[in-house]
């Protein structure tokens, strides 16, 4: 018994000799040694060719030849999630007692290489071009028609447009607490 307790005493679980035996026995956790020039990678804010609102078309993978419009972007994996593009099912497991669960079709990400501005004017894909205009403001364009992408109306409809959500986030939280206060 000694020597197991002596051969036991050797093995190291990847905790300091300073930590009482019940830590030892907690589940280890395994993290991916990070190499410096991976951590570097990774804190780089990554440039991609869309932005929130483009409208794109798939030009690879399974749903190739959909058009979409960006609704979200992952800029840290270059990943963005397009409208009735890449959709997937996912399971739901019921919240409270007595509800069901539910199968839902959500949009997954696609990695944004595998898509192409799209001139829904011209029918057409392009690639996306920088220039400056007359007054000094800098805009894209799509090469191939030279149709403007960035306009300060555009701009402006898509941060109204979040703005009433987060209302609305805000509103239905507000109500749900005052309910919640009426219960009890």
């Amino acid at each position: 018994m000694a020597s197991l307790a002596s051969s036991m005493a050797g093995l190291s679980l990847g905790f300091s000799s300073s930590s009482g035996w019940n830590r030892r026995l907690a589940p280890l956790q395994v993290s991916p040694a990070i190499r410096k020039w991976e951590l570097k990678k990774l804190k780089e804010k990554k440039k991609m060719h869309v932005r929130l609102g483009d409208t794109v078309k798939v030009i690879s993978g399974s749903d190739k030849g959909k058009v979409g419009e960006v609704t979200k972007l992952y800029r840290k994996w270059s990943r963005i999630i397009v409208k009735d593009v890449n959709m997937v099912t996912k399971h739901m497991k019921p919240k409270e007692k007595g509800e069901s669960g539910q199968i839902l079709q959500v949009e997954a990400p696609i990695h944004s290489s595998n898509v192409q501005l799209y001139s829904i004017s011209a029918e057409v894909v392009s690639r996306v071009g920088h220039k400056v205009l007359e007054d000094g403001t800098k805009v894209r364009y799509l090469i191939k028609t030279g149709e403007v992408i960035d306009s300060i109306e555009r701009w402006k409809k898509l941060r109204f447009r979040d703005k009433d959500k987060d209302k609305e986030k805000d509103s239905k939280a507000g109500e749900q607490k005052k309910s919640d206060g009426d219960k009890q």
